[in-house]
């Protein structure tokens, strides 16, 4: 594995982790969390197409860059 090859895969890392971290401002919790208020019944704590918005972006990030790096291990 070159460096190219190692830097793609870490920031596919932190892109996963930005995901389902509880830190995160995407985090996996804010998405359990609006699905827990809905079956309570109660308004969305988040802005709910914002955070789908942006969580999308990020896979599409993951995506592209797992794209790349097929193409490096390819050659």
């Amino acid at each position: 594995m070159n460096e190219k090859e190692t830097e793609i895969r870490t920031k596919i890392e932190m892109l996963k982790n930005e995901l389902s971290s509880n830190n995160s401002e995407i985090g996996d919790y804010k998405i359990t969390k609006i699905y827990e208020v809905r079956l309570k019944g109660e308004k969305d704590p988040y802005d709910f197409s914002d955070l789908i918005s942006k969580r999308d972006s990020v896979r599409a990030q993951i995506n592209e860059l797992q794209s790349e790096l097929n193409k490096l291990e390819a050659e």
